[in-house]
């Protein structure tokens, strides 16, 4: 049975020579609507979701790429010809022995399908960053199986504490997964990731086990994921991160530190063991600066060599610590956001105060992301066209649009 999937793995295995190819096959055709730097993030990308390939939230990740993309370089529905073709012809010729000729008709239907779903999410995302290059300058091995790794983007990221961004390495080109930064944004323009490697994950093992000093990370555009620091107004905080879920809240609360305003925050950290805290340095050095409105919680919940009141589970701490009027921020592990979904509200924390991180496994977390991805268009539109004042149509300001 001819397989979409296995065609592209070969065709990627040269994904270099594969994606000039995908490039030149669209300009001897007068098709100029792609930079020729951008060729082999928009034909892994375009590939890996006609194939199927990946989990939800990082077919998610790959979508939101491709809508951006989709925008920024001015694709109209009228292209997807040109680009099916392009890609077809692409993967028949580098997919060698894994390349059966029914495979043309799938491919094709299968890009049209990947193109309209990236025409609507350009619709729902709107105007913004696409793709930059980061350099990776560093990366440290902070627990068994976590690494942080240190990226220097080409361009200046633009990023809001607790938004999260999609993160591809070319070793698996096209394979994107959501990262947070885990600081405000630095004036030298660095960005930290934490990453832990999923155990059967596909992408994570490699950003944490194989990518080096000097490799390039392909980086996405930033989204609100759930943790925007503004949905809590001047509440006081609890902040509950499990694991790598810490990287998002640390941000927060170097946001709050950057403009105090008299709040009190919490931050619990969750982890199993004392071996598996792996950002304990950083814990440390932000108590001490911040020790008269920020609390750091330990919670360890399979470690009996602890303090007694360390132990437990990162729910259980956090709703000890919980009062009323917090704005309440969970981000971790699926398993951990679907418990705090049911959990939380059961023990008494109001709905609106409870803002947890999405990670696209379910669908209703994807429809809540998009309509919150449509609600902030909305909102940057308004003001641009508030500010405009002069009867300036919407038509005007997209051609004004950088």
């Amino acid at each position: 049975m001819a397989d979409l999937g296995l065609s592209l793995a070969v065709a990627l295995a040269s994904h270099a020579r594969a994606a000039d190819h995908f490039w030149s096959f669209m300009e001897d055709r007068s098709v100029r609507l792609l930079p020729h730097q951008f060729a082999a993030v928009f034909f892994s990308t375009l590939g890996q979701l006609v194939a199927g390939r990946g989990d939800s939230a990082g077919r998610r990740a790959a979508l939101a790429v491709l809508g951006r993309m989709y925008r920024r370089f001015g694709l109209q529905p009228y292209h997807g010809t040109a680009v099916a073709a392009a890609l077809v012809d692409t993967v028949r010729r580098f997919a060698g022995e894994g390349w059966e000729p029914e495979l043309a008709g799938q491919w094709e239907v299968g890009c049209r399908r990947a193109l309209r779903l990236a025409e609507r999410a350009a619709g729902a995302l709107g105007d913004g960053p696409h793709v930059t290059f980061g350099e990776v300058e560093a990366c440290e091995t902070a627990s068994d199986g976590v690494a942080v790794l240190t990226v220097r983007p080409l361009r200046r990221l633009r990023y809001l504490p607790g938004q999260a961004m999609p993160v591809c390495t070319p070793r698996l080109p096209g394979l994107w997964r959501w990262y947070s930064p885990a600081s405000v944004p630095r004036p030298d323009g660095r960005v930290e990731f934490h990453v832990r490697a999923v155990p059967e994950g596909v992408v994570s093992p490699v950003l944490v086990e194989r990518v080096a000093p000097g490799e390039l990370l392909w980086l996405g555009p930033a989204f609100d994921v759930g943790l925007s620091l503004e949905a809590a107004g001047d509440a006081d905080l609890l902040l509950a991160g499990g694991g790598t879920g810490l990287a998002p809240l640390r941000a927060l609360v170097e946001q709050v530190a950057a403009s105090p305003n008299g709040r009190r925050v919490t931050l619990v950290v969750g982890v199993r063991t004392l071996l598996d805290l792996y950002d304990a340095v950083a814990l440390d050095k932000l108590e001490q600066a911040h020790g008269d409105w920020l609390t750091v919680v330990l919670a360890f919940s399979n470690d009996r060599d602890v303090e007694p009141a360390a132990q437990g589970d990162l729910l259980s701490l956090a709703l000890y610590h919980h009062r009323p009027g917090q704005g309440f921020y969970v981000c971790g592990s699926p398993r951990l956001i679907e418990a705090a979904r049911n959990r939380l509200p059961a023990a008494g924390v109001a709905a609106d105060s409870l803002h947890l991180a999405a990670t696209f496994h379910s669908a209703l977390d994807s429809a809540l992301w998009v309509s919150r991805q449509r609600s902030a268009h909305a909102a940057h539109l308004g003001t641009v066209l508030e500010a405009a004042g002069d009867g300036s149509s919407l038509g005007q300001f997209r051609r004004g649009a950088p």
